[in-house]
C-alpha cells in the first residue's frame, strides 16, 4: 500500500467503536516494534504520527488508558474490543505511535521484516 502524506487514513479498533484519522507525513517508512515490558506482550508494530495530525473522529468515550512505570507515555484501547489504538510516546512526547494493524488497508505482514527498537534499555529509564 503506497500511503499519500497528505491524504488522511482512517484507523479503527476491532469492533468500529473507536475510529481516528491520521496523517502519516512519513507514509508507513516509521514502522517499528519496541521491545520493552508492555510492547514486547502487546505485538503491535507502531508508526508515527504528530499530535496534530491525529483526530478521534469517533468513540473517544470508548477509549481507556494504560499506564505505568514512568507514566509518561499513554496507551490508548477500545473499552468494548480492548484493541490498541495509538499512544502518546514516551520517546518523543510530540508523537503519537499508531498501530499499524488498525490502518484500514494495512497488513503488518507486507510490512516485515519491521526493525526493532530498544525499549528495555530507554534512556528515560537511567
Amino acid at each position: 500500500m503506497i500511503v499519500d502524506p497528505k491524504a488522511p487514513q482512517t484507523v479503527s479498533c476491532h469492533c468500529g467503536a473507536v475510529t481516528l484519522d491520521i496523517v502519516l507525513a512519513d507514509g508507513l517508512n516509521t514502522a517499528r516494534r519496541c521491545d520493552c515490558s508492555f510492547c514486547r506482550r502487546r505485538g503491535a508494530a507502531a508508526v508515527s504520527v504528530k499530535l496534530d495530525d491525529l483526530t478521534v473522529t469517533q468513540g473517544e468515550e470508548n477509549l481507556t488508558v494504560y499506564q505505568f512505570n514512568t507514566n509518561t507515555a499513554v496507551h490508548y484501547f477500545c473499552k468494548t474490543c480492548g484493541v490498541y489504538t495509538h499512544h502518546r510516546r514516551r520517546s518523543d512526547p510530540t508523537q503519537y505511535g499508531v498501530n499499524l494493524g488498525a490502518i484500514e488497508g494495512v497488513n503488518p505482514r507486507d510490512w516485515e521484516p519491521i526493525p526493532w527498537v530498544d525499549g528495555i534499555n530507554h534512556p528515560s529509564d537511567r
